[in-house]
Order: C-alpha cells, then structure tokens, then sequence
C-alpha cells in the first residue's frame, strides 16, 4: 500500500508556492488541479496498481478504491484497509494486525496529510515533459537524492484537470504505474465511513500503536 499512497499524492497534488527550480508551465497546469481539487467537498475513485521490475516482468495487477473528505480518507485494496479519521491513521494488513499512527506521523507513510502542505516544494522539482495529446505529463524529481525514487511522472487530464496515471520509477529501474478511474467529485460521503470500528475486523485482530 506505500506505493499506492505516494501514487495518491499525485492524484490529490495542491501546489501554492513554486520555487525558482520548478517549471512555470508545470506550476500553471498544478494550480488547475488544485484550483479543481479544492472546489470539491468529496472525490471516490477507482484504481488499478500495475508492478514491473526492471527486466520488463510483470508482477501482477492489482485494484481498489479511495475516497477522501478533506483531511480523512479510506483506501480499500483487496483485503488491505488505510482509514483515517484526520487523527490517526489505522492500517489493516489484510490478516490480523492493525497498526496505528498519528497524522503527524504521516511523513512515514508519505499521507495525503503531507501532500496538503506544499508536498512537492519540499520533497520534489518538477517540470512539465509534455502536452501533445488530451494529457499533460510532468515529471517530478526527488530533491534527496538519498530517496530510492529515481522519478514520479503524472499524468493530467486536460479537460477534467485531474490526474489520471502516475508512474513511480525507483532506482533499481522498478517501476509501479497507478491508473486512476470512475472518479466522483459529486459524491456525498458520511463521516461515519472514516471512523475505525474494530468490530469490522477478525475478532482477534492484534491492533499495535
């Protein structure tokens, strides 16, 4: 589930302050989907998580959903469940464990949190590669070269001003490409589905924190 939330801080990207390294045109097209973004209460959407390793192998595909109102969100995954309440985050690893963490924490585990407070100007560069097409593709560089992503490139529906794919390339030549799909920005989401109920789990569920 990492990749998939480093994934989704593309998809949720809100860029305000743009550094003199960071592309003009880039910034342009991040402040339409930030502008979208925030003109929203609620987004769901579907998604499917592709894995290649660096000889071209296919490692299999997986999906899920997400669905997120402001600073809470759900991620579903197969079995495995990240839910957060704007507190805390409780992530369910499909079997018997729970692991639970403050918002503050979310650095660890790279949360939209982070993403709302200027992600990229901290963490990334980033530049605009292309707009041939009906996507807009920027490409975005770690800043600590200690990171083990080489690159993350999104890509950026012209017409709806979302991101529908990022692709995460690390440096082993590993690479994880997200497609983002069935979003809803006219969704009503109740607050009661961010709100960890232990009873949903399997009665002997281990929860650490």
């Amino acid at each position: 589930m990492k990749n998939i939330i480093i994934l989704f801080i593309a998809f949720l990207s809100i860029v305000n302050c743009i550094n003199a390294q960071n592309d003009p045109a880039a910034k342009k097209i991040l402040d339409g989907v930030s502008a979208k973004i925030k003109s929203v209460t609620s987004i769901s959407a579907s998604f499917s998580l592709k894995s290649l390793s660096s000889k071209g192998v296919n490692n299999g595909i997986r999906t899920g959903s997400v669905s997120l109102k402001g600073q809470k969100y759900i991620m579903k995954q197969g079995k495995i469940e990240i839910i957060c309440d704007g507190k805390k985050i409780y992530n369910f690893d499909g079997n018997k464990t729970i692991t639970v963490s403050g918002v503050e924490d979310a650095s660890s585990t790279l949360s939209p949190q982070i993403l709302l407070s200027n992600f990229y100007d901290k963490d990334y560069s980033y530049k605009l590669i292309t707009s041939v097409g009906n996507f807009h593709q920027i490409e975005l560089i770690p800043l600590d070269k200690r990171k083990n992503v080489q690159k993350v490139n999104i890509f950026i529906d012209k017409v709806k001003s979302f991101i529908t794919k990022a692709k995460i390339l690390d440096k082993s030549n590993n690479s994880v490409e997200l497609t983002i799909s069935n979003t809803n920005t006219t969704v009503i989401l109740n607050d009661n589905l961010f709100q960890f109920n232990k009873s949903k789990y399997p009665a002997d569920v281990e929860i650490l924190d």
